[in-house]
C-alpha cells in the first residue's frame, strides 16, 4: 500500500479546489489534490466547458474551459501531486494528522484536509421516455456545441442548464425548442429574458412523451397538459432535468451535514479536527453558492489550515502585492 505524506490534502479539483491548491502553494504548503474524475476542472469540465460564466470577478463573461485553463495554470505554481480518477473512501484522525484512504489502496497522510468536492458525484435525472435513444440523439450534457450545428434541437427542462444550453445553441442550430412541464422557470432571470428575446420557441405545461427515428432521433411528440399533441422534427434532444447529487463515502466520515452539505464555521472548519471545507459543498447561515464565493472560502480555509499545520504561522500571510 502506497502512503503519500503531505501538508494539505485537497479533495475535489473543481474551481474551488484548484484555487485552494494555488493558494496553499502561495503559503508554502505541500499539496496533494485528489479527484474522482480523470481531468481537472470538476463539473465545469465534465458538464459545461463551453458555457459562458458571468459571475467570476474580473471577467464580464468567461467560457468554462477558459476559466479552468487559467485556474490549472495558476495552480501549477504550487507543484501539487495530482491523484486523479481516485475516490476518497475513508478518513482516520490521528494526533497530528489525518489519513485518507483512496479506492486504489493509496493512503494520503496530511496535517490537514480541505474538502472542495462540490456536490459530490452527480447522476443526471433521466428523460422518462426513450432511454434507448441516449447516445443516438439524446444527451444529458453538452460539452461541445459544434455537433448541434444546423440541427433541430429540443431542450427539455426549466432550470439554468436548460436555458443556458438553449441560449448557446440558438445561433448554431436550425431551430431550438425548449419544453418545460410548468410555466415557471428556475433559471436565472437574465438568461430567461435572453432566451425569450431569441428565436427559441418555448413550450410550457408540456412534456416529451415519445421519441422516434431510425439509427438516430428524427422527431419527438410533445403533449400539453390539456392533451394536445404536436410532432416536432428534431435530430437532437438535450435532457436538462437536473441531477441527483451524492456525497458518497464523505457522508460516513462523521462530518456534521445539513441537506447533503458539510456544515462549517466562519473559518471553514468542519466538525472534525484538521478537516476544512470550501465551495458548494459547504453550508452555513447566509451561504451563497457561487464560484466567486468558493474562491474566497478557499483562501479562508487555507489560511486557517496553515495555522493548524504550523502553529507558528499566522492566519493572515500579508498581501501578495507585498511579496
Amino acid at each position: 500500500m502506497d502512503v503519500v505524506e503531505t501538508d494539505l490534502l485537497i479533495i475535489g479539483a473543481g474551481p474551488t479546489g484548484l484555487f485552494a491548491t494555488y493558494y496553499a502553494g502561495f503559503r508554502g504548503l505541500r499539496v496533494v489534490l485528489v479527484d474522482s474524475l480523470p481531468e481537472l476542472g470538476g463539473q465545469i469540465t465534465a458538464m459545461y466547458p463551453e458555457k459562458r460564466i458571468a459571475d467570476v470577478a474580473g471577467f464580464p463573461a468567461v467560457k468554462g474551459r477558459d476559466l479552468v485553463e487559467g485556474l490549472v495554470a495558476q495552480a501549477s505554481t504550487a507543484g501539487a501531486t495530482h491523484l486523479l480518477e481516485r475516490t476518497a473512501l475513508s478518513l482516520t484522525q490521528e494526533a497530528d494528522s489525518v489519513s485518507v484512504g483512496l479506492d486504489d489502496g493509496t493512503t494520503v497522510r496530511a496535517a490537514a484536509v480541505l474538502v472542495t468536492a462540490g456536490i459530490g458525484t452527480f447522476t443526471p435525472r433521466p428523460l422518462p421516455v426513450g432511454p434507448e435513444w441516449v447516445g443516438r440523439g439524446v444527451e444529458y450534457f453538452v460539452p461541445d456545441f459544434e455537433p448541434y450545428r444546423s440541427k433541430d434541437v429540443v431542450v427539455v427542462g426549466g432550470g439554468d442548464s436548460a436555458f443556458d444550453w438553449a441560449e448557446h445553441l440558438e445561433p448554431l442550430a436550425s431551430s431550438v425548442t425548449l419544453v418545460h412541464r410548468r410555466d415557471a422557470f428556475r433559471a436565472h432571470e437574465r438568461t430567461v429574458a435572453a432566451v425569450r428575446a431569441s428565436s427559441v420557441r418555448i413550450l410550457t405545461k408540456a412534456q416529451v412523451v415519445e421519441i422516434s427515428g431510425g439509427d438516430a432521433v428524427k422527431a419527438v411528440v410533445v403533449r400539453t397538459d390539456d392533451g394536445v399533441e404536436e410532432v416536432l422534427p428534431c435530430q437532437a434532444v438535450v435532457a436538462a432535468l437536473g441531477f441527483v447529487a451524492d456525497l458518497g463515502p464523505i457522508q460516513t466520515w462523521g462530518l456534521e451535514t445539513a441537506k447533503r452539505h458539510v456544515v462549517v464555521d466562519s473559518s471553514m472548519r468542519t466538525s472534525l479536527e484538521r478537516v476544512f471545507a470550501a465551495g458548494d459543498i459547504t453550508d452555513y447561515p447566509g451561504k451563497v453558492r457561487l464560484i466567486a464565493v468558493g474562491f474566497g472560502e478557499a483562501a479562508t480555509a487555507v489560511n486557517n489550515a496553515a495555522v493548524v499545520i504550523d502553529p507558528s504561522a499566522h492566519v493572515f500571510p500579508g498581501h501578495s502585492s507585498e511579496a
